[in-house]
């Protein structure tokens, strides 16, 4: 699997060109260019086809591009594919990831997969366009732990609470907001999910929360969703951009306090202790296994 920064990934509707150029200068880890939901049914040929232009004329700020397609169950899914991927412009000018809405089974990603396989093989390249599976509803997450083993190409597995809600019948009107439950609304499909992609080596990443204008709630749902294990999440505007990347983001001091408790353990373990206490806090190989993850992002953030 490829390693990228998945703190922060900023959604954009595939068929708002001031919206696309815009975002090429946002700063952020990941744009999603949207070709699902954020177009209308009407719009979708040119969306595709204003995609695939930008795509081979514009240079994005974000080191991670990737388009949301549309799903297997609609007429758009392939053309997306081969607009966006079977064409003679060089490897920059394609997304690094492209986005499977809807997934429900492991056969929908191998369906993308083959048509990747026989692109790339027809055109020469080396670089793997990466799979997102985008669990969204209640099929799909009872199928989450089949769906991780799909392919050696699927980086993520994505919570997509809203079409998930409805699948549901949850009684909630905003996407992402607890509408009115007294615990965690979203705390059992968020660790299914977590739980598969962990379990195979994959990021977990969180949906959008919609009322952007909320910051607390917005803050709240950050916060658990990391807590549970999450790389990163949605974000449906710019405003949201800072708030979800500092709190995916390790803190320089869990940073030091990180280093300083794995240069105590190697140093116990070439003395033959298995444990040492740091500031108090015992330390062993579990401690070390909870630091890696943190360690090895300030690696990527070059902290």
């Amino acid at each position: 699997m490829t390693h990228r920064l998945r703190r922060c990934h900023i959604s954009v509707p595939g068929s708002n060109e001031k919206m696309l150029l815009k975002s090429t200068k946002l700063d952020v880890d990941v744009v999603i260019i949207d070709l699902e939901d954020a177009v209308a049914p009407s719009e979708k040929e040119n969306a595709r086809n204003l995609v695939a232009h930008l795509l081979q004329q514009e240079t994005w700020r974000a080191p991670t591009v990737s388009v949301r397609i549309n799903a297997l169950s609609s007429e758009h899914c392939y053309q997306d594919i081969l607009h966006l991927l079977d064409h003679d412009g060089a490897p920059s000018a394609r997304p690094q990831t492209l986005i499977l809405p809807k997934t429900q089974r492991s056969s929908d990603l191998l369906f993308v997969d083959q048509l990747l396989i026989q692109i790339e093989a027809r055109r020469g390249l080396d670089r793997a366009t990466g799979l997102e599976a985008l669990v969204e509803d209640a099929t799909g997450m009872l199928n989450v732990g089949d769906i991780a083993t799909a392919c050696e190409r699927l980086e993520t597995l994505i919570f997509g609470m809203g079409d998930f809600a409805a699948s549901q019948r949850i009684d909630t009107l905003n996407i992402g907001d607890q509408g009115g439950y007294a615990g965690d609304l979203w705390h059992y499909p968020r660790y299914q999910l977590i739980m598969a992609a962990r379990a195979h080596g994959l990021e977990p990443v969180d949906g959008p929360y919609a009322n952007f204008k909320d910051a607390t709630g917005h803050a709240a749902d950050c916060t658990a969703a990391k807590c549970l294990g999450m790389t990163g999440k949605w974000a449906i505007h710019p405003d949201q951009i800072a708030p979800i990347t500092t709190c995916f983001s390790p803190s320089l001091e869990a940073v030091a306090q990180a280093r300083a408790q794995r240069t105590a353990y190697e140093a116990a373990l070439a003395q033959g202790l298995g444990a040492v206490s740091v500031d108090g806090v015992m330390v062993d190989q579990a401690s070390i296994k909870l630091a890696a993850p943190l360690l090895a992002q300030a690696a990527l953030l070059g902290l």
